[in-house]
């Protein structure tokens, strides 16, 4: 039995251009003899189709196209929807919706077995996931013997008799930040094609993540199509302000320096004149929100594209951005990231990419910064109150383990955090000499995590999912800030 299986591009919500391509599947299968294909799920429909599901016409659309592709199988057997009606072949058929250079398969197959899946990408509206197809043909003791493309759309052929005689293949050795740089480039063309942008304008601060924006987009649109735009106040330094140049360069992107101090100072002085006091922290956020909110998004309106946002995973978990400032953009093809991820992607762009350095080493090597007052001047090697070698770890056991403060507490009492949460060794004790000073630290951030944070994040730019725990995936509920019984137990009993 010759079996053919289509890793197609699935369009949500468009079942007339998935027909389109399901029929021309079909007919390049029965031309090379195939007596059954399979298709991903929902390949008619797509998968992520939100409120779409409950329009009668789109469903009715749905089941006159399948009626259209019913009408074609003649002489072949088609399989649409997954695995649930072909137990009369000696085969085993499974749809996959959504994997990331996914190898690893049941342990208790037992019968020739071929995962199928989609390429592409599709999102919930808040999240967009990419499809990187992952289809393969799998051995009765679950080895892979053949496998497809990744990203591409393709259809491809196997004898079911001589699945069991197939030698498994050796997997290539792809590294997590190959695999990472993948996803988001072709998540970010995929994306930026789907909305019709063409033009991206990125703020650079000298700092590591819009330098791997800023590298990403324009190995994406092309130099040309990428405007990087540097808005210094009188905070920002001589080095960083260097580095964004130096980057524009590299890259050769058009650059523009737009100084914000005039206007930041203009609208501290409005405030001040109706008798309001103005912190030094709201002087931070207007800032952040005059060069998102008025420079960033005024130049994209000007060159008809769109302006992007650079956040980290680590900054979205406890919410270190400004709301309707640099918690902005058409899309947050980062966010998913965290800091010791989105240092990798630079090294690896500069080396494997690119193949000299466009993102200059001084970006990567400066000590992380907003640059937003004087307690953050890179040149004091002064920099975020986050320590990313610590916290990207602890946020993480938050965000993607589910833990609590109980949890982080229990193991640091028993000495064991670092090796749980899977930092290096020696940063507690580094960064936090007493319990007292441990404890502040934790619960700062878990406050910030399911306190203002969630807020910001319902309110964030989409985000380009890379992981199975990406924010947006599902809905955070805003149910307050919580400590257990036990953590304030062990708490008072450490600070005796």
């Amino acid at each position: 039995m010759k079996i053919a299986y289509a890793q197609m591009k699935i369009s949500a919500g468009h079942p007339d251009l998935n027909a389109k391509k399901i029929l021309k599947f079909i007919d390049e299968a029965k031309n090379q003899k195939s007596d059954v294909i399979i298709f991903p799920e929902c390949a008619i429909s797509g998968k992520m189709l939100g409120e779409t599901l409950n329009q009668q016409s789109f469903l009715r659309d749905c089941e006159l196209f399948t009626e259209e592709i019913i009408s074609a199988a003649k002489n072949i057997v088609v399989v649409l929807d997954g695995a649930k009606k072909f137990d009369n072949f000696d085969v085993k058929f499974l749809s996959e919706p959504f994997s990331l250079e996914k190898n690893v398969i049941d342990e208790k197959i037992t019968r020739p077995t071929i995962k199928i899946g989609c390429v592409g990408i599709q999102n919930t509206g808040k999240t967009i996931y990419v499809f990187d197809g992952g289809s393969a043909v799998y051995n009765s003791r679950g080895k892979v013997v053949q496998r497809a493309e990744m990203f591409a759309e393709c259809l491809n052929f196997v004898e079911l008799e001589e699945i069991d005689k197939m030698p498994a293949l050796k997997l290539p050795d792809v590294s997590e930040t190959e695999k990472i740089y993948r996803a988001i480039s072709y998540g970010v063309k995929n994306f930026l094609e789907q909305i019709g942008i063409k033009k991206i304008v990125i703020g650079v601060s000298g700092g590591i993540d819009s330098a791997v924006a800023a590298a990403l987009y324009t190995k994406i649109c092309g130099a040309e199509n990428v405007y990087l735009v540097n808005m210094p106040s009188k905070f920002n330094s001589a080095t960083t302000k260097n580095l964004s140049e130096q980057l524009a360069k590299n890259l050769g992107c058009k650059y523009f320096v737009v100084p914000i101090q005039e206007s930041v100072d203009w609208t501290v002085k409005q405030l001040e004149s109706v008798g309001l006091e103005v912190s030094d922290f709201v002087k931070e956020n207007i800032q952040a929100r005059d060069r998102s909110a008025r420079i960033l998004a005024a130049i994209a309106a000007s060159v008809g594209g769109g302006f992007t946002c650079n956040a980290n995973k680590a900054e979205s978990t406890v919410g270190y951005a400004t709301l309707y400032g640099d918690a902005t953009g058409f899309l947050s093809a980062l966010a998913d990231l965290w800091k010791f991820q989105v240092y990798d992607l630079a090294r690896y762009m500069n080396e494997k990419i690119f193949c000299r350095e466009v993102i200059p080493q001084g970006i990567i090597d400066i000590v992380p910064s907003a640059e937003l007052s004087t307690a953050q001047n890179v040149d004091e090697g002064k920099g975020d109150p986050l320590k990313y070698p610590y916290h990207d770890y602890l946020f993480r056991a938050f965000a993607e383990r589910h833990l609590t403060p109980e949890d982080i507490l229990n193991w640091y009492a028993e000495k064991v955090l670092e090796e749980n949460i899977g930092c290096a060794a020696g940063l507690v004790e580094k960064y936090f000499p007493t319990a007292a000073d441990f404890i502040a630290d934790l619960e700062r951030w878990w406050k910030q995590f399911t306190g203002i944070s969630v807020a910001k994040r319902i309110q964030s730019p989409p985000i380009l999912a890379v992981t199975e725990n990406p924010y947006g995936a599902r809905a955070e509920s805003q149910n307050c800030i919580h400590f257990t019984k036990k953590y304030l137990e062990l708490k008072n009993r450490l600070l005796g």
